[in-house]
């Protein structure tokens, strides 16, 4: 990488604050509602007419927003970034927003180890929890109906979705399959806007919602088929052990685990957005990290399942390991 690149590399977080302070002040909402000049944003929002305007020509310049006169309207290249667009991405942004104080302390994490006892981000508040729950839905929509697709789903009946969210990878499987049933397994809050998925996918007489906590509560049993998406990198290797053991005893003879996440080579470098997502998890989990596929493995076999493998590759966090319950 040459110095020119590496300084546009360090760069880069100035246009991100730009847009993260955008989405935190939700102006792409307001911006797609109606055309409105700066000042008379700023009156609404209870802003700085003069700083809002700075932020507002800036996103102009990322083609986010127009400018006409002194008026600013959304783009269609801003339009996802609207709260009610039918595919806002904001939920995503607003969860990486809540992640910009813990980066800051990277130094500080590097000079003394990982905090033993954070607080995880998304139990601030009851918003920066939605927000997370929201995130995980904007990344999963399209992926967890190509997961479905891909994966053969006709040989089970009852599906566990273990830290299920709002039900994103329970409807895409239920609809893929419509002789299976679901249980979606989560805290209670996040219940609540499962429900809300549920009822609005007319798919609710399908899935039993179990609220819990999987660190602390056995998990529903009589189920064939057990999903971890996005679960074991916020753990460390003894939290996934004791884990894998609670779905081995919940799941029936047979069943099938299957774990979505990154899997890192041997070098701990590949793919590069899991070596950079293995920092995040240093700075805000307690022992989270990025597994190797000898890592998810070995803790698997211990705990009692057999044939694991791996059965989609990818650089980003959509592999997929498969575990067999003898």
């Amino acid at each position: 990488m040459k110095p020119g690149e590496v300084i546009s590399k360090v760069r880069n977080f100035m246009e991100s604050r730009v847009i993260l302070t955008a989405a935190e002040l939700n102006l792409f909402t307001h911006l797609h509602e109606k055309s409105s000049s700066a000042k008379e944003l700023a009156g609404k929002l209870k802003l700085n007419a003069r700083a809002l305007t700075r932020l507002l020509d800036t996103l102009v310049t990322f083609g986010l927003v127009k400018k006409h006169d002194t008026y600013y309207l959304l783009t269609d290249q801003g339009a996802p970034l609207d709260a009610s667009h039918p595919d806002t991405i904001l939920p995503l942004i607003l969860h990486l927003n809540n992640l910009w104080d813990s980066w800051s302390h990277l130094t500080e994490t590097v000079k003394n180890g990982p905090d033993r006892k954070p607080k995880p981000f998304w139990y601030k508040t009851k918003e920066d929890q939605r927000a997370f729950i929201g995130a995980m839905h904007v990344v999963g929509r399209k992926l967890s109906q190509e997961i479905a697709g891909a994966y053969d789903l006709k040989p089970f009946k009852r599906f566990l979705d273990i830290g299920g969210g709002s039900g994103t990878y329970c409807i895409a499987f239920l609809k893929k399959n419509p002789m299976l049933t679901g249980v979606i397994f989560d805290l209670k809050n996040v219940i609540l806007m499962a429900e809300e998925r549920m009822n609005a996918e007319g798919l609710a007489k399908r899935v039993e919602l179990v609220a819990g906590d999987f660190y602390h509560d056995d998990l529903p049993r009589g189920c064939d088929l057990a999903l971890l998406s996005a679960i074991i990198h916020q753990n460390s290797p003894e939290q996934n052990l004791a884990l894998y053991r609670k779905i081995f005893q919940a799941l029936l003879p047979g069943g099938r685990l299957l774990i979505r996440d990154f899997v890192m080579d041997e070098s701990r470098t590949h793919p590069p957005e899991g070596a950079l997502f293995a920092l995040n998890m240093l700075i805000n989990t307690p022992g989270g990290d990025t597994y190797t596929f000898l890592e998810i493995k070995h803790p698997l076999e211990e705990a009692g399942f057999r044939e694991v493998k791996i059965i989609r590759s990818s650089q980003m966090m959509d592999c997929l390991v498969e575990a067999k319950k003898p």
